[in-house]
């Protein structure tokens, strides 16, 4: 009988430490949580993007919002088109420009959306009273040095994607 394999990083030489284990962890339940987000809005990915940029930018023309999910103005049309027929969004004129229209989430959507994202949001920050001062920048400076490092190995495509 075969004896078991040990996890691939054990076989390079490089057993990942328990935060780093950990971050994988969370970056998992992290996709998860946006999944779930989604479906409550009844949602795909990209119109959940959309609404992510929507609810922390406020108005935003639909190729802004292309440029920002790094794709074509057309398939941002067909987006913004999901939205409205859910109720999420509506086009309203630029105040500006007579010629543009914004995209503009609803006041319902973004209750929705905040009624989901708040409690968890407020749980998560809550964690850091656990912590004293200087334990706390500490942590700060870590998940800094964590998102540098995530951020260097991360192809430039798909950063520039998601300003935020």
């Amino acid at each position: 009988m075969d004896a078991p394999l040990p996890p691939a990083g054990a076989a390079a030489g490089m057993m990942p430490r328990r935060p780093t284990v950990l971050l994988r962890e969370l970056i998992q339940t992290s996709a998860d949580f946006e999944a779930a987000f989604g479906e409550a809005l009844s949602v795909n990915a990209t119109d959940l993007d959309a609404m992510e940029h929507l609810l922390q930018e406020g108005p935003l023309g639909p190729s802004e919002l292309a440029r920002r999910l790094g794709i074509t103005t057309a398939a941002m049309t067909t987006a913004v088109d999901r939205l409205v027929d859910l109720g999420h969004v509506s086009r309203e004129p630029h105040p500006s420009d007579r010629r543009a229209v914004r995209v503009v989430p609803t006041d319902s959507s973004r209750a929705k959306a905040m009624s989901i994202l708040m409690p968890m949001v407020r749980g998560l920050d809550a964690e850091l009273d656990h912590f004293d001062e200087d334990e706390q920048r500490i942590i700060t400076e870590y998940l800094e040095r964590i998102l540098t490092a995530y951020r260097a190995h991360t192809p430039e495509p798909s950063r520039a994607r998601r300003v935020r």
